[in-house]
Formats: C-alpha cells, sequence, structure tokens
C-alpha cells in the first residue's frame, strides 16, 4: 500500500525535524529545504498536507484507465518523497536528470526523504518521472492556500487585520530561438525526416535509411539562404542582383523541402494503407507536415511575392507554439520570446493567486487583477 511517509527508522536515521541547514546559505536548494522542513514540523500544517496527499494516486495501466486502490495498490514511492521532488524540481525549474542526480548523491536532501546515511536505495530515472508527474497544478494549488494561510497566521500580528496586495505581470521565457521563416521551415522538415525514419523502421518500410545525409543535406541550403543579405549599394544594377539571387536561393531551398514533403506525404500514405496505422500513430508526422506546409507557403508570399505576412498568421516556435512575442517597452530588452504570467502578491510576499495569460494584454487576468 501506497505510505505518505515510512515511520519506521533505520541505522543513522535522521528525523527531518533535527535536519541542520546552513543559515547562511544563499543557494536556493537549502531555501527550498527549509520551507518543506517548516511544512513537517508544523503538526496542524502537516496534518492538512498530508491529507491532500493521500489523494496521490497513480493511475493502473490496463484497458481502462483507473486509479488503483489505495488498500489494493502496490507499494511505490510514498507521497512526502514526490511532494519534495516535486517542489524541489519546480524551484529549481531543473529537469528530470539534475532531480534523479540529487536525489541519489544529495546528502541533506536524502535526509529530507527519510534516508539513512547508509542507506543504498536509490532512485531510477523513469521511476522520479511516472511519479513525480501525479504532483498536478491543482495539487499543488490547495497545498499552496494551506501554506500561505499558516504564513499568516504566524506572522499577522491581528486575526482580523486586512491584507493589502498588488498586482503585476512578467514574462516566462520559454525555449527557443529567435523565429525565422526558413528556420522554422528547417525544423519542421528536420523533424519531419526523422518523424519519417522512425516509423519507417518500426513498421518494416524501406526509403529513409539516408534520413541523416537527407537532412545535411537541406541544413547546407538553410545555411546559403541564411548568409544572403539584402544590397545597401546605391547600384540599381548590383542591387536587382542580389535580390534575383535571394530569390533564386529561396526558390531551391522551397523546391527542397517540397521534395522531402511530397516523399513524407507518399510514406504517410503507405503507412495508412498498408500497414493500418491511424491516426494517433502518426499525429507527430501529421504536426510537422502541417508545419511545414505553412512555413513554405510564408516564404513564398513573403519573398517571391513580397507580401507581409500578418502577424496572427506566424508561429514562433513548433516545439512551443504557445510562445509570444511579447513586447512591454522595457530598457534594453525590446523583445520577450515566451508567456505572461500574472501573480498576486501580499504585503508578506506571499503569492495569492497566479495566472497564465496567453493572448491577453499584460496586468488583466480574469479575476479582474
Amino acid at each position: 500500500m501506497r505510505t505518505i511517509i515510512n515511520q519506521q527508522k533505520q541505522l543513522g536515521f535522521v528525523s527531518i525535524e533535527n535536519i541542520q541547514l546552513d543559515p547562511k546559505s544563499r543557494d536556493d536548494i537549502p531555501q527550498i529545504l527549509r520551507g518543506l522542513q517548516y511544512i513537517y514540523t508544523s503538526h496542524p500544517l502537516r496534518e492538512k498536507v498530508f491529507e491532500i496527499l493521500a489523494e496521490v494516486v497513480p493511475n493502473r495501466v490496463g484497458k481502462k484507465e483507473e486509479k488503483a486502490s489505495r488498500v489494493l495498490g502496490r507499494p511505490g514511492m510514498e507521497q512526502w518523497k514526490i511532494l519534495v521532488l516535486g517542489v524541489l524540481r519546480l524551484g529549481l525549474n531543473a529537469d528530470y536528470d539534475r532531480i534523479h542526480e540529487l536525489a541519489n548523491q544529495h546528502k541533506i536532501l536524502r535526509q529530507m526523504l527519510g534516508h539513512s546515511d547508509f542507506d543504498q536505495d536509490f532512485y531510477h530515472l523513469q521511476t522520479l518521472k511516472d511519479n513525480l508527474r501525479l504532483l498536478t497544478p491543482e495539487i499543488l494549488e490547495r497545498i499552496n492556500i494551506e501554506v500561505v494561510r499558516s504564513g499568516h497566521q504566524l506572522l499577522k500580528k491581528n486575526p482580523e487585520e486586512n491584507l493589502a496586495a498588488r498586482c503585476d505581470s512578467f514574462v516566462v521565457e520559454t525555449d527557443v530561438h529567435f523565429p525565422t521563416d526558413i528556420n522554422l521551415l528547417y525544423d519542421a522538415i528536420r523533424k519531419m525526416i526523422e518523424e519519417c525514419a522512425k516509423l519507417s523502421q518500426t513498421n518494416g518500410l524501406n526509403g529513409w535509411r539516408q534520413s541523416v545525409y537527407n537532412i545535411r543535406q537541406f541544413k547546407k541550403k538553410y545555411r546559403k539562404v541564411q548568409k544572403l543579405k539584402h544590397s545597401t549599394s546605391k547600384d540599381k544594377d548590383k542591387k536587382q542582383n542580389k535580390e534575383d539571387e535571394i530569390r533564386k536561393e529561396h526558390k531551391n531551398y522551397l523546391t527542397q523541402a517540397e521534395d522531402y514533403m511530397n516523399r513524407a506525404k507518399q510514406t504517410r500514405k503507405e503507412l495508412k494503407e498498408e500497414y493500418h496505422l491511424d491516426d494517433s500513430a502518426i499525429e507527430n508526422l501529421n504536426n510537422y507536415i502541417e508545419h511545414a506546409e505553412r512555413q513554405c507557403d510564408q516564404i513564398q508570399r513573403r519573398v517571391l511575392q513580397g507580401e507581409q505576412i500578418p502577424h496572427e498568421e506566424k508561429v514562433l516556435s513548433i516545439f512551443e507554439p504557445h510562445t509570444e512575442w511579447i513586447n512591454k517597452g522595457k530598457a534594453g530588452v525590446p523583445v520577450e520570446l515566451g508567456v505572461k504570467v500574472c501573480i498576486l502578491e501580499d504585503t508578506m510576499r506571499f503569492i495569492l493567486h497566479h495566472e497564465v495569460m496567453e493572448n491577453r494584454r499584460s496586468g488583466c487576468c480574469q479575476n479582474g487583477c
């Protein structure tokens, strides 16, 4: 049965309330662990948080997904460990590889997880991935409410004192390169070829054995187009020759992209008709083909037809399509690529509310703040 925390003590075990954290450390890990230690040592708060964590139950994989029984479910990672590692991952903005390393090698963190100094029980990467995703935003929001309520009781001089709060928005930058129509087309074709090669190999279909070579050849076309610059010469003939060269190289770039798209569409047809793959099995391939078609159309319209592409038709990343082009008028930061987030903070620096504002103006969340 899955337990919230294992109460059985081992040789060399240090209880969570007795873990010594360096008060002078300015690193973020001790700060996060100190907050988790407070949750555990504050008994009223711990009981409320543990009641919420008791709802964190894994899905049972089968013909029909359903919640596993709390009584009959298989033993697994304790909910307290899920909370500690999940909060650490969010607080550090770390990937699973870093959390895997910390969970197995960081001495103080392992004590917070309930391991003794002699404990040789280490975590597998897939175990962390399977369990930490159970800590949903809804669960975290409910835990955050209890923590903030406890903090107010601790810091407020008068329980009936009204709270003052301020609301502001900022940009969370996404991990994307600066978008241009030619590099977005390169990304789409590259991933399309990789997906075709993977599906072909899995299903025994020929035709994409030289996928790495194909990507390399297409990248050469991309680099050639990327290096072209418009002429600044006052000589009209030189300027016109440069424009003709730019159009010619873009045509070659588009021609090769269309050749790969036609091959990918033929592969998709064979996979559906001969190997009977459904749309879910080739969803990624369909997605990359759609991106490539859009970018080809926009390059054709912009370079060869001289049309200005409306901003609402543009996609800034094929990997993180929620990315927005944000210009908040900051000095030295003309443009930010990411998503806007609204934060409501009280005078004690507790975050009362947050909201991701996709495709909305700054400072305008659904709660009216």
